[in-house]
């Protein structure tokens, strides 16, 4: 549940009309696994598609950051395999240094 509250935060954040960044890295990269979404969509109901929804926004809206290792490591998938709810082209791909940048970048950080 944890997750949704920040799928949940970062949506109502480009809802009330800020810039939002995201950074997916380690378990985090799950939240861009198409399975594990429907699994939190049960989560909060036997017919809702609420993450699904919020997700669709962050994706349209937000500028999404991604470590490929962390990818690999955690749900198994490769650079241009297609697996994830976001096309690779997307993504702007880093590790630690852009983790860095786009914190020290960032007037306020959410870390869920």
């Amino acid at each position: 549940m944890k997750s949704i509250v920040g799928v949940a935060c970062a949506a109502q954040a480009i809802t009330n009309g800020h810039d939002v960044s995201i950074f997916f890295a380690a378990a985090g990269t799950r939240l861009l696994d198409p399975e594990y979404i429907n699994q939190l969509n049960l989560e909060m109901g036997p017919d809702s598609k609420a993450v699904t929804e919020m997700m669709e926004k962050i994706i349209a809206n937000a500028t999404l950051y991604c470590s490929w290792a962390s990818v690999k490591a955690t749900l198994g998938h490769s650079e241009g395999d297609d697996a994830l709810i976001v096309s690779d082209e997307a993504i702007k791909w880093s590790g630690p240094p852009g983790v860095i940048e786009l914190s020290s970048a960032s007037e306020i950080q959410l870390v869920y």
